[in-house]
């Protein structure tokens, strides 16, 4: 395989990775009604990695 072909198969890697989390994060801040930290998560990209922190360490626990 090119290198070229191992390029665009890590970026279309990436771009799922990042999606993912995204999308779970903002789905999480939306229910929880954490405004600031939808808009955060929506403007801001970090590949996954701020979006795995909010989602371990600041949404609100589930009670029960």
């Amino acid at each position: 395989m090119a290198l070229d072909s191992l390029l665009w198969i890590g970026l279309i890697a990436l771009i799922v990775w990042s999606v993912f989390w995204k999308g779970l994060a903002l789905w999480h801040s939306a229910i929880n009604r954490q405004k600031y930290w939808f808009v955060f998560l929506l403007v801001v990209n970090t590949a996954g990695i701020l979006e795995i922190i909010y989602l371990k360490f600041f949404q609100k626990k589930k009670k029960g």
